[in-house]
């Protein structure tokens, strides 16, 4: 039997809010910040570079526009005073059976940026909004 990748078309993702189908999640990076260092007495002319802190890129989540809905600004109005609603967001890249192959766990996650459908008269396409958000860690499992 041959292995292949899998296709990243069918996913869910769990976000706290009502079970809504998304059609693009971007986003899902994680690296690490380098570190250079020299001592002054170095036989050495360069730097040795050392593993730094964890750096998460923000995630954008796409889906389209249903009249009545505003979930996405119900989230984003949350923030008062340095405070706001945080949430655990989990991504599964999902099988044929519906059952998650791949996890994404997305630690602390708020709204930071939502930005409306482009409006055009002559386009023949749903209305997508996007919900941008950062958050304190991502973690990936196999399941």
């Amino acid at each position: 039997m041959a292995n292949y990748p899998l296709p990243k078309f069918h996913f869910l993702v769990q976000w706290g809010g009502t079970r809504i189908g998304f059609t693009e999640v971007t986003g899902l990076t994680n690296e690490l910040e380098v570190i250079e260092y020299r001592e002054g007495n170095s036989p050495e002319y360069g730097k040795i570079k050392m593993p730094g802190l964890h750096k998460f890129g923000n995630i954008t989540l796409k889906r389209g526009v249903f009249a009545s809905d505003n979930e996405y600004y119900d989230w984003l109005n949350t923030v008062k005073l340095n405070t706001i609603d945080r949430r655990d967001i989990i991504i599964n890249l999902l099988n044929e059976e519906h059952e998650p192959v791949v996890s994404w766990k997305v630690k602390n996650a708020w709204p930071v940026k939502i930005q409306a459908p482009d409006l055009k008269s002559d386009a023949n396409e749903a209305a997508i909004e996007s919900i941008e958000l950062t958050h304190e860690g991502l973690v990936i499992q196999n399941d």
